[in-house]
C-alpha cells in the first residue's frame, strides 16, 4: 500500500500533482494505523521524534519540496532504521531528482533485507528497473524487469514497463510480442498500438532494402487496426519507389475513408506524382474526393498545387482564397500564392499579400498537442514523446486568429 502512494506521489506522469492534496487526509488516516496497528510486526513502533520528521515528510511531498521531504525522512531512518516504506519513499524522491546511485542503493539494501515481506521485496525490485531505466541503464531494467515476471508472469505493470524498454530500444518485435501478452492479460481494443508496432518494424525492413518484409508488415498493420494512418502512408511510399504510382495514390486515398482530417499528410507526396504521371486523371479524382469528404485549407491548397502544375494558376489562385477564407492565417498558402502572382506579372497584388505574410509571422501557433498529457510536439508524432501513448496527437490547428488583410485584391479593390 505505502509503495504504491508514493509512487502515485511522485508519478512525474501524473496529470495533476494538485490531485495528491485531496489524499492527505487518507495519507493522514493510514500513518495513524501505522503508528498503532499493533498487526504489522515487520515495522517497528515510531519514536514521538521520528513521527514528527515522517508527518513533515509528507508534508514536504504534498507541497513539492523533495529537497526538504528527503532531509525529513532521512532523519526519521536514522531514528528507526525498520521503516522500510520510509525507504521506499527516499528512494522514489532520490529518483525523481535524478539521483539514480542512491535510489539503486536504497532498492538493493531493501531487496536484500532479511525476512523481508515479499511483496515489499518484489515492489523494490520493480522499482529498481524504474530506476535503471530512468539512469539509462537499458538492458539493466529489462533484466530486472525480467525477475518480477518470473515470479509473477501476470504483472501486467512489468510488462508495460519491458514494453516502453523495447520501443526505446527499438526493438519492434519483441514489444509487439509484449503487447500482445498485455492484451491477452487486460482484454480490450490494443490494436492500433499492435499496428504501430507493426508500421516501426515495416521502417526498418525499408532501411535495410527489405522491401518485401517492409510490406508484409504495413499491410499487417492495416489488418489489425485499418485506421492507422502511418502504415498507408508508407505502403503508399513502397508503390512509388517501385513505380506503382496508382497504386501509391489508392493506398493514400485509404486515409480519406477511416481519418480525412489526416489526408493532408498524403498531399505533399502528390506533388513528386505529378512529375511522373501523365494522366492527372486518378489525382484530380483523389484531391476532389478529399474536398467532398474534409473540405478544409490543406486540401484547397492541395488542390492549388495540382491546378498550378497544370498550368491553371487562376484556379490555382481561386483554391488558395478559399483556403484563406477558412484559415486567413495559413501563411503557407499567402506563400504560394505570391508565387503565382509573380510568375503572372502582378507584382503590385504579390506585394500585398506579402505584406500580410509578414503582419503576420508574429501569430502564435499550436498545431499539435498531446490529449493525454498536453505536450504539444512541434510536428506530428504517432507516439507522444513525453507521456508515451500511441495515437493521442492531435491537430489543434493556431492559438488564436490573426487579424490579416484580404487573401487577394479583388477587382472591385484594383479600380478604387
Amino acid at each position: 500500500m505505502w509503495q504504491q502512494i508514493w509512487g502515485w506521489i511522485l508519478d512525474p506522469n501524473n496529470p495533476s500533482f494538485l490531485i495528491s492534496v485531496a489524499l492527505a487526509f487518507v495519507i493522514g488516516t493510514l500513518v495513524g494505523l501505522r503508528m498503532r496497528s499493533p498487526r504489522e510486526p515487520k515495522f517497528k513502533p515510531m519514536s514521538p521524534g521520528e513521527d514528527q520528521s515522517f508527518l513533515r515528510g509528507i508534508r514536504y511531498i504534498l507541497s513539492n519540496d523533495h529537497d526538504h521531504a528527503i532531509e525529513e525522512f532521512t532523519k526519521s531512518v536514522q531514528v528507526n532504521s525498520d521503516t522500510v516504506e520510509t525507504y521506499v519513499a527516499l528512494g522514489n524522491l532520490y529518483r525523481s531528482k535524478g539521483e539514480i546511485d542512491r535510489a539503486i542503493r536504497i532498492r538493493q539494501s531493501i531487496i536484500l533485507r532479511a525476512n523481508i515481506d515479499e511483496q515489499i521485496r518484489m515492489r523494490a525490485l520493480f522499482d529498481l528497473g524504474l530506476d535503471y531505466r530512468k539512469g539509462g541503464f537499458l538492458d539493466r531494467a529489462l533484466d530486472t524487469f525480467s525477475k518480477v515476471l518470473e515470479e509473477n508472469p501476470a504483472d501486467v505493470e512489468a510488462l508495460e514497463e519491458i514494453e516502453k524498454i523495447y520501443e526505446e530500444m527499438k526493438d519492434w518485435s519483441n514489444a509487439y510480442g509484449t503487447r500482445k501478452k498485455i492484451a491477452r492479460l487486460t482484454g480490450g481494443d490494443h490494436g492500433h498500438i499492435l499496428a504501430h508496432h507493426q508500421t516501426e518494424l515495416g521502417k526498418m525492413y525499408v532501411e535495410k532494402g527489405e522491401t518485401s518484409k517492409a510490406k508484409g508488415c504495413f499491410n499487417k498493420a492495416l489488418s489489425i487496426d485499418e485506421r492507422c494512418i502511418d502504415a498507408y502512408l508508407h505502403l503508399g511510399d513502397l508503390h512509388f519507389a517501385e513505380g506503382d504510382y496508382e497504386g501509391a495514390i489508392n493506398r493514400w486515398k485509404g486515409i480519406v475513408d477511416v481519418a480525412p482530417q489526416f489526408t493532408f499528410l498524403a498531399y505533399r507526396r502528390l506533388e513528386d506524382v505529378y512529375l511522373r504521371m501523365k494522366d492527372f486523371g486518378i489525382i484530380e479524382d483523389f484531391l476532389k474526393e478529399c474536398a467532398r469528404s474534409n473540405s478544409d485549407p490543406f486540401t484547397h491548397m492541395a488542390l492549388a498545387r495540382y491546378l498550378y502544375n497544370k498550368e491553371d494558376y487562376e484556379g490555382a489562385l481561386q483554391e488558395l482564397r478559399n483556403a484563406l477564407e477558412l484559415d486567413p492565417g495559413f501563411w503557407e498558402a499567402r506563400k504560394f500564392m505570391v508565387e503565382i502572382l509573380l510568375r503572372k506579372g502582378q507584382k503590385e497584388e504579390a506585394l500585398a499579400v506579402y505584406g500580410a505574410i509578414l503582419s503576420g509571422l508574429s501569430v502564435p501557433y499550436l498545431k499539435f498537442r498531446c490529449r493525454n498529457c498536453g505536450f504539444r510536439p512541434a510536428d506530428l508524432q504517432w507516439q507522444c514523446p513525453q507521456c508515451r501513448k500511441w495515437d493521442s496527437i492531435d491537430f489543434v490547428g493556431r492559438i488564436e486568429e490573426p487579424q490579416l488583410p484580404s487573401p487577394l485584391p479583388d477587382q472591385e479593390a484594383k479600380k478604387r
